[in-house]
């Protein structure tokens, strides 16, 4: 627990590791017709990390809002520090140390970090603020996590992992004994990610109880003591993560086998589509790339970090120059090659980094999703003046048809989750017609549910004749997505696996040099 002068000490009694924090029963909730949780079971302990599993709709969002009081229950029993609860409020789970940090921060950007974290719980001596007091307690609080923030600086200043910061220090302020963090890496870096990883773990070790609400495989590994799985609002089990797999975590929230996780794509391999011959670029990245892509195949790049995979993809697309080589599609020759080329060649590119290269973040979903196509005679007369409700109306067959959630056409890119993101920048991909498409890290940064769409529609182009390239890092999705695989190390092409070639054993040994035994002396004995 934060120490009595780094909190606003409330008397509440110090916990056990292992006691029970909260308890919850076969709890139901339901909007009308439609049930968000049936039959809900889960118990919290202190001084654990507890996550919960399953994928977007499967009711984590609910259940958490029921624990801080946000919504209520309709049926079955919440108890709160060995305490029954029948009706819960958001200030009421706050003053019995109940926090929770969503993804969509509640911090006032005009005002100061200090001001932030006692707004609606100000200190007063007399008439005034009792602001020495305030910032006293502020910069122990901040101290005690080791957040290097100026109280006095204004949230709209901040980074969002700085945010984020004032955004847990807030919570702890109050002598918190349960917090709730809500998909709490969602947009920050690697670096950032794995700060919060230590302050979470320090916080496990002072005894509070943590819900973790993730679906991302690495950082459960990492912080997971237990992990409650739900899927279609249904509780399906709570397990030990020292003891389960991934492939066991996944199929708890899918149903489905870990085999069954990856589709069959149907193999109709006919014409060169594209084809690099002694291809080395600009930048020295890659260099002498000689490799044919197909129609009716999917043709997988795998490879360690910085092999330069990823670089292939851009200079198929024109985003990276050549020093010597020539790339040719449909038989052509593509000199100068450039974006602008390739989407007169039928080539469509995926990026690994949405953010700063795959969308407009500022841009709402219908100019996200018809920008590829703005010239194409659908959307408007002559390249000029733009069909507005012809461009409304694709948005929503394209938002339907890859599911993806939204508050609606006119929302901002950056108010998506990650793999809603992901998918509105493949329905760019099927604005217009496109023979080739290129997938950089197809599903990094989303949730399970989005992998399964995304690998449906990298099945459907295939099978509907066109050719597709992946590169990707995860192993198990690049061998079993591709029908054949180019493994790349230091820039180079190290191998070539076809059909049944591919497999886990025969990828690993192309990622790493071997050294070549020494040739035997002719007096040396066999």
């Amino acid at each position: 627990m934060i120490e009595p002068d780094a909190a606003l000490a409330s008397g509440h009694p110090a916990h056990k590791a292992g006691e029970t924090l909260i308890e919850l029963r076969d709890l139901d909730k339901s909007y009308g017709a439609f049930k968000a949780l049936q039959g809900m079971q889960f118990e919290l302990r202190a001084g654990e990390v507890h996550v919960l599993f399953g994928e977007n709709g499967a009711g984590k969002s609910t259940l958490i809002q029921i624990i801080c009081g946000v919504q209520g229950f309709d049926s079955g029993s919440y108890r709160l520090f060995n305490e029954p609860v029948s009706v819960m409020t958001p200030a009421l789970a706050h003053d019995k140390g109940v926090s929770i940090v969503f993804q969509e921060f509640s911090l006032i950007p005009e005002m100061t970090v200090e001001e932030n974290l006692f707004l609606g719980h100000e200190m007063v001596q007399g008439m005034r603020l009792a602001k020495t007091e305030m910032r006293r307690k502020v910069h122990a609080v901040l101290d005690r996590l080791g957040f290097a923030l100026d109280p006095r600086a204004r949230v709209r200043t901040l980074r969002r992992a700085h945010q984020q910061m004032v955004e847990i220090a807030k919570a702890l302020l109050w002598d918190c004994r349960v917090l709730i963090l809500d998909e709490p890496t969602a947009s920050l870096t690697d670096q950032e990610a794995a700060q919060l990883f230590d302050i979470i773990e320090q916080l496990r070790a002072d005894g509070l109880g943590i819900v973790y609400v993730s679906h991302r495989m690495p950082e459960i590994s990492r912080l997971a003591d237990r992990v409650t799985v739900l899927r279609d609002g249904k509780y399906i089990d709570t397990v030990q993560m020292a003891e389960t797999s991934e492939k066991e975590l996944v199929q708890l929230m899918t149903g489905r086998t870990f085999d069954e996780f990856f589709p069959q794509i149907t193999r109709s391999a006919g014409d060169t589509l594209m084809q690099f011959e002694g291809v080395t670029l600009q930048r020295g990245m890659a260099h002498d790339l000689s490799f044919k892509v197909r129609r009716g195949e999917v043709l997988g790049f795998a490879g360690l970090a910085g092999c330069g995979k990823s670089e292939v993809l851009r200079a198929a697309f024109g985003l990276e120059a050549l020093a010597s080589g020539e790339i040719t599609c449909g038989g052509t020759r593509l000199d100068r090659h450039s974006p602008r080329k390739a989407l007169g060649n039928r080539i469509c590119y995926f990026p690994s980094d949405r953010a700063t290269e795959g969308l407009a973040m500022s841009q709402n979903l219908i100019s996200n999703s018809t920008v590829a196509a703005l010239d194409d005679n659908r959307f408007s007369w002559r390249g000029m003046l733009l069909k507005r409700p012809a461009e409304r109306s694709f948005t929503q067959d394209i938002v339907e048809k890859l599911k993806i959630r939204t508050p609606g056409l006119n929302a901002r890119a950056d108010q998506l989750s990650g793999g809603n993101k992901q998918k509105l920048m493949i329905a760019r991909g099927l604005s217009r017609e496109f023979d080739i498409f290129l997938f950089d890290e197809p599903t990094v940064g989303v949730d399970i549910q989005a992998k399964l769409e995304i690998y449906d529609v990298i099945k459907t182009l295939t099978e509907a004749g066109k050719a597709v390239v992946i590169a990707s890092s995860e192993l198990a999705e690049v061998m079993h997505m591709s029908h054949r695989v180019i493994v790349m190390r230091e820039g180079a092409i190290v191998g070539e696996l076809d059909g049944d070639e591919v497999t886990e054993q025969a990828l690993l040994s192309h990622f790493f040099a071997h050294e070549e035994p020494a040739a035997q002396t002719a007096g040396e004995v066999n």
